[in-house]
């Protein structure tokens, strides 16, 4: 990215939010990930120092997958459904292992693209498949799905290139993280952070 591509606020209300509102998605988190946990103190140390943004602690690291909708819209049957709908396919799709290496510079955070992608998307349409059995339709766009963890949020506009600067002079080893499973989660975000509930985990196939 060059400098001529500011950061900028990632904070915004987007439509239907406001403050106290909650938002039922579908997560992989990273509680028990002692080696993301790792490369992210590294990069928060490194990016400590970078006026305008808000780092992610472990407790919130996270991988969007699929939303559902406002708590305030989506009825309780709907979701117990939805999550034993998830839970019979997710029982087929295999437990994977999910790289973190150099994080990249987006608009409005800093995040890993994690490797390989592909297990990631199956998790996801699995997902999807669960929601569109119970709702007939799936919210969001089954496309530009790009599995991602994000490091740190960008709260002002400003340049990139004390970013980059920052990210350049850390020197961490890759990160590996088993995935295990899938979350339901009941998210907020009154904070300048993603912070959430879990409502349910829902486990993948253990593999051989």
């Amino acid at each position: 990215m060059s400098d001529e591509q500011r950061m900028a606020d990632h904070w915004w209300w987007r439509p239907g939010w406001e403050q106290g509102r909650r938002f039922y998605t579908w997560h992989m988190t990273f509680d028990d990930a002692p080696d993301v946990h790792r490369i992210a103190e590294q990069y928060r140390q490194g990016l400590k120092g970078v006026a305008g943004l808000d780092l992610v602690p472990d407790r919130w690291l996270h991988l969007t997958m699929q939303g559902l909708g406002f708590v305030d819209e989506v009825s309780e049957d709907d979701v117990r459904a939805i999550v034993a709908a998830a839970t019979t396919r997710l029982v087929a799709v295999p437990a994977f292992e999910l790289k973190l290496d150099r994080p990249q510079i987006t608009p409005e955070a800093i995040r890993w693209e994690g490797a390989p992608a592909a297990p990631a998307a199956a998790v996801r349409s699995a997902i999807r498949e669960a929601v569109g059995e119970v709702w007939g339709q799936v919210p969001e766009p089954v496309d530009g799905f790009a599995p991602h963890v994000t490091i740190a949020y960008s709260n002002a506009a400003g340049p990139t290139a004390p970013v980059a600067a920052a990210l350049d002079a850390v020197d961490a080893a890759p990160a590996l993280a088993q995935i295990r499973s899938a979350e339901l989660i009941v998210l907020g975000r009154d904070r300048r952070m993603y912070e959430w509930e879990t409502y349910a985990t829902v486990p993948l196939s253990p593999g051989r």
